[in-house]
């Protein structure tokens, strides 16, 4: 899409993201919590490149797009300027006040109506509805109302609006990560993510499966979606299944499945896991320790189910000219950048630091080689990469606040645990069985990271008043705020599967359903088993990791159906 640009808006564009990369390197050192500045500056600049890159077709109504950009300026720099006379003033707003928070809100629908399709919008639109009108609705759920003025007020001035959570997450934490995704490319590690699983294990029985498993895993875990996973590595790795035995839909599936573990797998956890930081107040070490083992029982059960599919139809991979040993020895420094996250989130730095640090880490080892190296010109390349990865999420703010705005002015964050729990007539199962239907109905028209955050802040409560840890209940909102992705009848990531493999969607979707099988066990396990969270003695979350191991060993082979007799030919 940056391709569609003319000369002056490429080189806004591109000053933008560079800008954007120097100010929140720069202010992650120093400021390392979001001020009103932060959050202000990347949503205004998200506006303006969101409208330069989704402009209009017709030329006329491209005038309508510099419109827009102008009053994002306007009103997102009056709520900058006027910070503090505003919240001084709330309850007292002014005639322009409410005249620029009307603006502001519809001019985020329109942002989202642009990057992720009508649905969102709608979803917006009904709660605007509910915000205004709620006196009409049924009793369970009715409130008071307010006049449509007072409401865009609320919900765009608010600390629970428009500048809320998902603002000041994605200014304090994911941009950096989303940049740093960026630059890890740039310098060349994606290609040792797919050479060195491909030397390691691409030989063996069901090799190209496994390695589309373990290449998702690492990139998985910086690249921040699944769809994004699918498509840059399963155009590698889904042509080498099929030409090495897999049938399309079954190479089509395994990819997307593998791909959505990327999410759960730290250092990075796309934006769910600052997200869930920032909602428990929970240090983001302390959830990366939580959701390690997870990950790996994730990764671990379609490996797991990649070799028995393969074995089943005596699947081989072809050996690689190198080994994975001379791999590792000649580019063993493409795994610094996610070391030193690591290491240095886990040693009590802040992630946006951590972020900094390895995006620094990048450049240096991109010098490692000619043809990696980051100068100025790929500094600016890196940088647009990663703002513009940033842009989807980042869209989405503007009716996230509207939908969190409006829950919490209606009150029906506090009677929607209640309904949970009547539905369910307190049985955990069922709790866990239906926030997995809401999230995968709302998952239909709203990013994933977006459906984990409205789930959460309704559904957590519900969680918690069962029994459940507060941790272990985000996490099971988290794991199933994913399952869009790969659960029919939307699965967008199973589709993207199927058209690189040229395979059947549905049948491509059903696969890449029964692979993921461990996306809809874990919640339970979070739910039923503490030690799964880390909660418990040593001994208790030992056991549990040995039990959940072995159990998930023996039910991926159940489900591989490799036990049952094989048909006789002819």
């Amino acid at each position: 899409m940056y391709e569609q640009l003319n000369k002056i808006e490429k080189i806004v564009f591109d000053a933008c993201s560079v800008f954007l990369v120097l100010f929140y390197s720069y202010s992650a050192v120093l400021q390392p919590t979001a001020t009103q500045y932060h959050r202000g500056i990347y949503i205004v600049i998200t506006y303006v490149l969101v409208f330069l890159l989704y402009k209009s077709k017709n030329p006329l109504m491209r005038v309508i797009d510099y419109i827009l950009i102008t009053l994002s300026i306007a009103t997102i720099g009056y709520w900058i300027i006027n910070f503090e006379a505003i919240n001084y003033r709330t309850g007292a707003e002014t005639d322009l006040d409410m005249a620029i928070a009307v603006v502001g809100v519809l001019i985020g629908v329109e942002l989202a109506r642009r990057v992720v399709g009508t649905v969102f919008v709608i979803l917006g639109g009904v709660m605007l509805l509910y915000g205004a009108y709620g006196e009409y609705a049924p009793e369970l759920i009715s409130h008071a109302g307010d006049t449509f003025p007072a409401l865009c007020t609320s919900i765009f001035y608010k600390s629970d609006g428009v500048f809320g959570i998902m603002a000041n997450v994605l200014a304090t934490y994911v941009l950096l990560f989303v940049i740093f995704g960026g630059f890890l490319e740039k310098c060349g590690a994606q290609k040792f993510f797919i050479d060195f699983p491909l030397a390691a294990v691409g030989h063996r029985i069901g090799g190209p499966g496994k390695v589309s498993v373990i290449a998702s895993g690492l990139f998985g875990s910086i690249s921040g979606s699944a769809i994004a996973n699918t498509v840059s590595t399963g155009a590698f790795t889904i042509p080498m299944m099929k030409r090495a035995g897999f049938k399309p839909h079954v190479a089509g599936g395994i990819e997307p499945a593998a791909s959505i573990g990327g999410m759960f797998m730290p250092p990075i956890m796309g934006a769910g896991g600052f997200i869930m930081a920032e909602l428990t107040g929970v240090p983001y070490s302390q959830i990366m320790l939580v959701a390690i083992f997870p990950a790996f029982m994730y990764f671990f059960s379609v490996y797991i189910m990649v070799h028995y599919e393969a074995k089943k139809y005596n699947v081989v991979g072809d050996k690689s000219a190198t080994s994975a040993m001379e791999i590792l020895k000649k580019e063993w420094f493409y795994i610094l950048p996610l070391a030193v996250i690591t290491f240095f989130m886990l040693s009590g730095y802040s992630p946006a630091y951590s972020a900094i640090l390895g995006t620094v880490t990048c450049i240096v080892i991109s010098w490692f080689r000619k043809e990696t190296r980051i100068d100025l010109k790929g500094f600016v390349e890196a940088s647009r990469a990663g703002t513009e990865a940033s842009l989807k999420i980042g869209a989405t703010v503007g009716v996230i606040g509207i939908i969190i705005g409006v829950l919490t002015y209606s009150g029906l964050l506090l009677t929607f645990a209640d309904i949970v729990i009547e539905l369910a007539d307190g049985r955990l199962f069922l709790t866990i069985l239906l926030i997995a239907l809401v999230s995968l109905i709302l998952g239909m028209g709203v990013p994933v990271t977006a459906a984990y955050l409205i789930t959460a802040v309704v559904a957590v409560p519900a969680l918690t008043h069962l029994g459940v840890n507060e941790i272990a209940a985000h996490m099971i909102v988290y794991w199933l705020s994913q399952d869009s992705n790969i659960t029919p009848p939307v699965c967008i990531a199973a589709f993207a599967g199927a058209t690189i493999a040229k395979a059947d969607m549905w049948l491509t979707a059903f696969t890449a359903f029964k692979f993921a099988k461990f996306l809809y066990l874990a919640p339970f396990l979070f739910g039923y088993v503490p030690g799964f969270s880390l909660n418990g003695s040593a001994t208790d979350i030992t056991i549990t990791f040995v039990l959940v191991m072995f159990g998930t060993f023996a039910y991926s082979w159940l489900l591989s159906g490799i036990w049952l007799p094989k048909k006789k030919t002819a």
